[in-house]
């Protein structure tokens, strides 16, 4: 019987982990170590009675008293805060799911490799900010990192077998957000309900946001560099409304391999959580004649100005991934609350790479844990304050 445990258990990736495993016998089929969440309590709870978990975490204190209450009897050990994340992270598991949205799932995905096995990565910003730390980590305890995003799984899947020195490009599919096909005028107005409407991707609310900005995307476009270690010069970017395929990879002899689906994140998690090996899994079969034919458009730069910044953070690499990210997400935080217009987001991250790398050197390697979370610490100071900067100006 496996041993697994899955970060981030409540959320859409989290869900969709869920399912997959009670089809396929939940405590019967696993051992499930650690589960972690946020303030959906009563739903961590019942999946942590499900699944018999060993000990259920979530990520905030004022929500350990409820967690208690709702375990209580079960045998399933609570705990509350980022340190308690930590440490379930600590606990040695075959399979760990890392699906905690956000620079605050490096920490657990880090301490995970430690014990070898398998580390199931849907948290995109892992390799943004610590690329190179966290796949030198995997080498370092023979541990094994599987891409969850559908796009570099699907790059994943298409290199089976392949030699990586004979790739001459990857072709990340972006669907273009909730307002692909928005006016650029209009662009400045859009406000969270219109950012949220994602024609067809399910997925958790940050996530649809920055699909709509593209800021998703320009994550994608590191994290490919990181995993990968191809040439920023390699990947390119292809919006494709239609969600189909998932990405590409093209072939010095010209040859396109592309992976197609139906947008479900089941069959990325169900992918990794069954590699090397394939599995039946509950999602759709692709009906050709039905879908008739697949769109693609190339990426106005104006417009998504997110991946122009992806590719400078590319070039100097280092920190600049954990400065690029953080200022995101407080950017992020801002649109969310109403304190900053849709196309004010990139504007905030621009201003704060350029006053973090005149703080210091954000080429400079990232030698350890400690030097990507005090860049990350540094980048929110300074994003706030490109907030009001942007916001006056």
């Amino acid at each position: 019987m496996r041993s697994i445990s899955v970060f981030g258990a409540t959320g859409s990736v989290g869900e969709s982990t869920f399912d997959l495993l009670m089809r396929e016998g939940g405590a019967e089929a696993y051992r499930t170590v650690a589960l972690t969440g946020g303030r959906n309590i009563e739903r961590l709870a019942q999946m942590a009675v499900a699944l018999r978990a060993e000990v259920a975490v979530t990520a905030y204190d004022d929500c350990l008293g409820a967690l208690r209450d709702a375990l209580a009897g079960t045998g399933t050990t609570v705990a509350a805060g980022t340190q308690a994340i930590h440490d379930a992270a600590d606990r040695p598991a075959d399979w760990v799911m890392s699906a905690i949205v956000g620079a605050a799932g490096l920490v657990p995905g880090m301490r995970a490799l430690r014990h070898g096995g398998k580390l199931a990565l849907a948290n995109k910003e892992s390799l943004v900010t610590a690329g190179q730390l966290l796949m030198a980590t995997a080498t370092a305890n023979e541990a094994t990192v599987l891409p969850v995003d559908s796009e570099h799984s699907a790059i994943f899947q298409a290199l089976v077998g392949e030699d990586l020195n004979t790739v001459e490009r990857i072709i990340l599919t972006a669907s273009g957000g909730a307002l692909r096909d928005w006016p650029m005028e209009r662009l400045a107005s859009a406000n969270v309900t219109d950012a949220l409407a994602h024609p067809n991707w399910s997925m958790g609310a940050r996530i649809t946001i920055d699909s709509a900005s593209m800021f998703n995307k320009a994550l994608e476009v590191i994290e490919t560099r990181e995993f990968f270690g191809v040439s920023p010069a390699q990947i390119e970017v292809i919006i494709h409304p239609e969600s189909i395929i998932h990405s590409m990879v093209g072939f010095r002899d010209g040859a396109v391999m592309a992976h197609l689906g139906a947008p479900d994140m089941r069959h990325p998690i169900g992918y990794a959580l069954h590699w090397p090996h394939r599995q039946s899994l509950p999602v759709a079969r692709l009906d050709l004649a039905a879908l008739g034919g697949l769109t693609f458009l190339a990426p106005d730069e104006a417009r998504f100005p997110a991946l122009r910044l992806a590719r400078e953070v590319m070039q100097t690499r280092g920190l600049a991934g954990a400065a690029f990210n953080a200022a995101k997400e407080v950017a992020l935080d801002h649109f969310i609350a109403k304190n900053l217009g849709f196309m004010q987001m990139a504007a905030v991250v621009e201003v704060t790479l350029n006053r973090v790398s005149s703080d210091c050197s954000l080429g400079n390697a990232a030698l350890t844990l400690e030097d990507v979370l005090q860049m990350d610490h540094l980048a929110r100071i300074r994003a706030v304050e490109a907030v009001k900067m942007v916001k006056g100006s």
